[in-house]
Parts: structure tokens; sequence; C-alpha cells
């Protein structure tokens, strides 16, 4: 049986992320599913409509004859169809509506996750990272040091590399805000460097 209900946002990116544009899945469109409309019902028909529930053997026969792979994955109402380079009903059925994570970043869950100088690139989407650092800096000399300090080690936002550069540039904001009012600046150990590993499928991811 096919799997592709992701049981939290953790599994989510991390699949979309590592197990699929790591590994050349580029060609993507994704989207909400209407409230009243009910997600079983809506993968059942994506997976059968582009014969995505097939054995790894299957998936990699036809990727030798050319075929494209493609793959179905769902965050509660969200969904990402994803596809390798070749021929395939997926590229026929959603034409210009297919992005390439290349060219543009796939959004999802505060995050964009794209794919540049051969690598996956995981960061947290602009406009919220713009929020982040706003409030963050607004905080820095109205917060108490170690109340700041939690609320970044707290961050809903696993620390891939291009994650960490971010938060780390918000760490460096507010303490630029907070030497220049005379404060104690925050200790960079609030800023997470090691990112949860879960089974993305798993009830207890």
């Amino acid at each position: 049986m096919y799997r592709c209900v992701a049981t939290s946002e953790v599994g989510f990116i991390q699949q979309l992320a590592v197990g699929y544009v790591t590994h050349g899945h580029w060609f993507f469109v994704s989207g909400w599913i209407p409230e009243g409309k009910d997600p079983l019902l809506v993968d059942k028909k994506l997976i059968e409509r582009y014969g995505i529930d097939i054995s790894r053997w299957e998936r990699a026969r036809k990727k030798k004859a050319g075929s494209a792979s493609v793959h179905y994955l769902r965050f509660e109402r969200f969904f990402v169809l994803i596809s390798t380079h070749g021929r395939h009903k997926f590229f026929d059925e959603e034409g210009k509506s297919i992005k390439d994570a290349r060219r543009t970043p796939i959004r999802a869950l505060g995050y964009a996750i794209s794919f540049r100088g051969g690598h996956c690139h995981v960061r947290i989407d602009e406009a919220g990272y713009r929020r982040l650092k706003a409030v963050v800096e607004g905080a820095a000399c109205h917060r108490r040091k170690e109340a700041l300090e939690s609320y970044i080690w707290e961050l809903p936002f696993e620390p891939y590399a291009p994650v960490r550069r971010q938060v780390l540039n918000v760490w460096r904001a507010a303490n630029r805000r907070r030497q220049e009012a005379g404060f104690e600046k925050l200790n960079v150990k609030c800023v997470r460097t090691k990112r949860k590993i879960v089974k993305p499928f798993s009830p207890a991811a």
C-alpha cells in the first residue's frame, strides 16, 4: 500500500526535501484540499490517476525506459505532487501548473524548499523570515534574556543548514539591539543545530 500521508509537519518536510527533492524530484504542483472534500478520497483519486502506487522494482523499470517517477505527499489538507524528468501522464494533465523546484521554491508549511547548486535547500519562507526577524528585533530590549532565548530555541522550524543561518541572523540582529541598549547578549546556544529525524508516515512521528 502506497504511503502518502505524513503524520507531522516535521515528517512532511523531511520526506519532501530528503526523500524526493534531493533525489531529482523537481517538478511539482501543490495545493490545499478544500473543506468539505474527503482528503482520503482525493488521495485515492490522484494516486490512481497517475499510477503512483507501484513497486520499487516497477518504478526502477519505468525509469530505465524513460518514464518519470511521480510521488504524492500530504499533511492534513496540504498536498504536493512531485516528479522527476521523463514521460508521464502527470505532465500532460497538469501542464502549465507544474513548477520546477530549481527555479521556484516549494512553499510548504512555512518553509521554502528548492534545489540549487546540486543540493536541496530548506529555508524559512522569506515572508515568514522577515516577520520573525521583526518580532525578535522588536522584543530584543523589552523581554528578559531567558525568555528570548527560550523563544528562539522553540521556533517551529527544523534547523536545516539554511534555516540555521536564518535563525543565526535573527539572533545577531537581536544582540545588536541589546548591545546598543547595554543589555546582556543572548547565548548562541539558544539556536538549535540538530534537527529531528523522524519516520514520516509513523503515528509516532
